[in-house]
């Protein structure tokens, strides 16, 4: 085994530190890094299971030109040579890059640089634009920069938490674990959960407010006004450091008594009332929000509602307080620090800042306003407006809304790159030119988290095929462009540590984002760097284009100066000293707005762009599952993490499941304006009534019509460009399937051509793959059929095979070499068919017995047990069966008894709310059966 490389999880953006090792036979092993301060050792179930999906199965492994497979040269000349041809005949804004989180920061920098810096065009946009951008508009309308104020340590010294639009327990779980800890330390830490989803976040709340869809401004709003009106105001900080109170107030009255509050946003009155009471009395308070206030046509506004109850407080830039944004990649931040969003420019400047970004550049073509965000970006190429685009890490024809209409958009353009380093993604299929690049494990640079931490994601693994990393790639194709001089980048650390000198150039104090103390890093140190946030302040470096390297260039060391600014604001205050990072900002109370002074936004709440009515009645929702992770990319490679959530599924209440007829694990049509999908019911208590929840994970390459993002509604908000994700008008049905089934095997079963087949699922499992299956017509011959699809077309396969056409039942299974190969069960509706889990680990035999023959005919193993059920603890594979046994057995009544027992819920932490769960169902359970002998006590109950 190597010595374990120091590195950084790539999924959300909590940026959890990793300690990465292979083995001899090139086996990964992954555990948390206890010196990282964001995770300090703990990693969630995805990240535990890094090792699972670092594979070579399924990458692209070599460059493509029109489907057929090209040198680097040819590819990258042939992308020059389009991208040069488009800009000659149509200019700079007939071009548009769209790129991704999952970028680090220095590939980032450099796709802005080429775009924006030299291609002259702004059309550079970020898949952060569908889950941060709505926090980044508010915050530049507060602070007047992209600033995140607090750090995770806040979280240990808050009194109060209040989480908004956020199922931390799944989508940021050590967060979560950090929140648990802080409450078991200190008992009368209260937690508030705003979401209109009771989650599994929500049932751990002390109090759990279930806003109506789209009414948190008015919630926030009405706060306000509470406060104002308990005399719960820091007046000197809000007269010495703020502006605007006076409009935000007048407007936050409007919203009414508290009784009028109640009826708009859901809430009881009492709960609104102990809501308010807890915030206007608890000074430590910590307000985090994430993808359900951003995701959002008013999600600026909400952001912006939320700052202003800390600010009218003054808890903000203190131990324990402020607004506290939780992003949802790995660099997002990285990528909005460079630029990646259309509306900034480099190092968190916006357009006016365009002649000193232009000049350190040396770019005298530098696109001089703002481009496209990313739903008018891939409209316009719909339109023909835009005429080549690159592709970046990233699956927009499934993450973006109305994606049908991106797809077509995508058919049409002219010239579409992607660079990847997977091989087969909705968006490929688009592709005119693949670019392989490197992956998690692969690439070297940096990522910025939540918290404004810079950490290093080093290389384990070696680049794979042909692979490259991005900042290489896209170097190359400039160069090609004639722009080689201002890319002549060598290794990462040369675009880090210039970088860092455009955040100290022309700053001054002006911009919070400012790392010049890092631009003259040596390689040994950057390759060595800690993680730390910034600022970090050292000294003023010279720019890219002064000293040795660039006299050998024959460039000349001095330019003349950009334009002065109009105005010196004051300078940020809080700022750490030389190399070292900075906790918390505004911790003097200065912002960088021009006066020096926070600002309050006065926000009139309004609703949904668009409203349900008679033909779409209810309300979609996307969002998350535990153990998945964007569009499956990654984690559909684990089979850990496939087997908690399997399929597409539509979150359903009670009362709505009865009126349109649906019983839970059914399959459903969902339809909207823009497209329609089937997924798998899941009758559930915690959703609102009227709203309906589906995650956003499954593509057209697991799965037939799981594709969630082409029913979203690609309305934005006006200020961010966020789509509104959390509120498209829905339509729901039974589908009335003819038939269900699964089929198991050892080999990915090819479904795409099975065009008869309504409804299909991949799921990954330990030694097979399964799919399941739906049809909306009978089959004829299921024994044909059968055999096909399983691949014994051979008269001599040992061929397993039980029919009764009168129950519409049908099983079949391949044997080779007395070992199970693959196998197919077929019935009129879904409880007919057997328990997966049991049959998944036949697969796990060299050689079956004539007893599992026979229960493969069966259906059903021959002894009673042989089904645990699916597992509930991912990181340590502990099934719900096994733990509801030790429950019973044991007479186990907390989660730590559990993780002693079975070691379930003792490294990530994610299902522990689910290990109460079952602690709570087996005590309701054991209470109903002592009723049953006892009338006394059930009269009680």
């Amino acid at each position: 085994m190597n010595d374990p490389v120091r590195t950084t999880c790539p999924y959300c953006g909590v940026g959890c530190g990793v300690r990465a090792a292979v083995d001899a036979n090139g086996a990964v092993s992954i555990a948390g890094d206890d010196g990282h301060p964001a995770n300090a050792g703990r990693l969630c179930s995805k990240g535990a299971t890094l090792g699972d999906t670092v594979g070579l199965d399924g990458r692209l492994l070599h460059p493509e030109v029109c489907g057929e497979r090209a040198d680097w040269d040819t590819a990258l000349d042939t992308v020059a040579d389009g991208f040069r041809d488009v800009i000659n005949r149509h200019g700079p804004e007939a071009v548009a890059f769209y790129v991704s989180g999952q970028l680090l920061t220095e590939d980032y920098y450099v796709a802005n640089k080429l775009m924006k810096g030299f291609i002259g065009g702004g059309n550079i946009d970020t898949n952060s634009r569908l889950c941060m951008s709505s926090a980044v508009a508010g915050h530049m309308r507060a602070f007047g920069e992209d600033v995140v104020p607090g750090c995770y340590a806040d979280v240990d010294d808050a009194d109060l938490i209040v989480l908004v639009g956020s199922n931390t327990a799944w989508c940021h779980p050590i967060v979560y674990r950090r929140i648990e800890a802080a409450r078991a330390a200190r008992p009368d830490l209260k937690l508030v959960v705003i979401d209109p989803r009771r989650t599994t976040t929500a049932e751990d709340a002390d109090l759990h407010l279930p806003v109506a869809p789209g009414q948190d401004v008015a919630l926030f709003n009405g706060l306000l006004a509470h406060l104002e009106a308990g005399g719960h105001i820091d007046s000197s900080f809000v007269d010495a450091h703020t502006e605007g109170a006076f409009a935000a107030l007048a407007e936050a009255r409007r919203g009414g008594a508290i009784a009028e509050l109640a009826r708009t946003t859901g809430i009881a009155e009492h709960d609104l009332a102990r809501f308010f009471d807890w915030f206007a009395s608890t000074e430590r308070t910590v307000t985090m929000f994430s993808q359900g206030v951003n995701q959002s046509s008013a999600g600026t506004d909400k952001v912006n509602a939320i700052i202003n109850c800390h600010l009218l407080t003054g808890r903000i830039g203190r131990p324990g307080t402020g607004p506290f944004s939780i992003t949802g990649q790995p660099n997002a931040m990285g990528g909005r620090e460079v630029g990646g969003l259309a509306n900034t420019l480099a190092a968190h400047r916006d357009f006016d800042a365009v002649d000193s970004v232009g000049a350190f550049w040396r770019a005298p073509q530098i696109a001089r306003a703002p481009g496209l965000k990313a739903v008018d970006m891939f409209e316009a190429i719909g339109e023909g407006r835009i005429k080549a685009v690159w592709i970046m890490a990233t699956n927009p024809v499934v993450s973006l809304p109305n994606a049908d209409g991106l797809r077509a958009a995508l058919e049409t353009c002219d010239l579409v790159v992607v660079s990847d380093c997977e091989g087969a993604t909705d968006t490929l299929t688009c592709a005119d030119i693949k670019l392989p690049a490197t992956g998690w494990g692969e690439k070297d640079g940096t990522v910025t988290n939540s918290e404004r931490c810079i950490s290093r994601q080093r290389p384990f693994l070696p680049a794979p095929g042909e692979a490259k990393p991005d900042w290489w790639i896209i170097g190359e194709v400039a160069r090609r462009l004639g722009h080689g001089d201002a890319f002549d980048y060598r290794s990462p650390h040369d675009i880090f540590v210039e970088h860092a000198a455009l955040s100290a150039h022309d700053n001054d104090g002006r911009y919070a984002f400012d790392i010049g103390g890092l631009a003259n890093l040596t390689r040994a140190e950057y390759d060595a760097l800690e993680p730390l946030q910034w600022p970090v302040l050292e000294v003023i470096p010279s720019p890219p284009w002064a000293g040795e390297r660039a006299r050998e260039r024959g460039w000349p060391d001095t330019l003349p100066s950009p334009p002065s600014p109009q105005s010196s604001p004051p300078v940020v205050g809080g700022r750490g000293s030389a190399l070292s990072g900075t906790r918390r900002l505004f911790t003097d109370g200065v912002f960088p707005t021009e006066t020096g002074r926070a600002r309050f936004v006065a926000i009139t709440p309004r609703g949904p762009a668009h409203a349900p009515d008679a033909d779409h009645p209810l309300v979609l929702n996307t969002g998350r599952v535990r153990d998945h992770w964007h569009t499956m990319t990654r984690t559909g490679r684990s089979a850990r993490l496939s087997a908690h959530v399997d399929e597409p599924f539509a979150a359903v209440h009670p009362q709505d499941a009865q009126v349109f007829g649906l019983g839970d694990g059914a399959l459903a049509r969902l339809e909207t304006e823009w497209g329609h999908m089937l997924a798998r019911v899941r009758v559930d208590e915690g959703q609102a009534r009227g709203s309906v929840f589906v995650p956003m994970h499954w593509n057209a390459q697991t799965a037939a019509a799981g594709r969630v993002g082409a029913l979203v509604n690609p309305v934005v908000d006006p200020v961010s460009g966020e789509p509104e994700f959390k509120h498209t008008p829905l339509r729901l049905r039974e589908f009335a399937a003819r038939w269900h089934g699964f089929l198991l095997t050892r080999t990915r079963p090819a479904l795409t051509g099975e065009t008869d087949l309504d409804y299909w699922v991949l799921v990954r499992g330990e030694h097979f793959w399964r799919a399941e299956l739906a049809a909306g017509e009978a089959v004829g011959d299921w024994a044909k059929r059968a055999r096909r699809l399983l691949g014994a077309t051979s008269p001599d396969a040992d061929w397993l095979e039980f029919r009764d056409e009168r129950a519409g039942a049908y099983r079949g299974a391949l044997l080779v070499d007395e070992r199970l190969e693959a196998c197919l069960f077929v019935a009129p509706e879904p409880p007919g068919l057997p328990a997966r889990h049991w049959l998944g680990g036949l697969f796990a035999q060299d050689e079956l017995s004539d007893a599992d023959r026979m229960a493969l005919l069966a259906g059903g193993p021959v002894e009673s047990g042989g089904d645990t059920g699916p597992p509930v603890c991912s990181c340590f594979g502990v099934s719900r069966g096994a733990i509801e046994t030790a429950i019973q057995d044991q007479g186990l009544t907390t989660p730590a008894a559990i993780g002693d027992a079975l070691g379930a819920g003792t490294n990530c932490g994610s299902c522990l709310p689910d290990l109460r769960r079952l602690i709570d169902i087996h005590a309701t359970t054991t209470d109903d059966d002592a009723n049953e002998t006892n009338p006394v006590a059930a009269q009680a109950h």
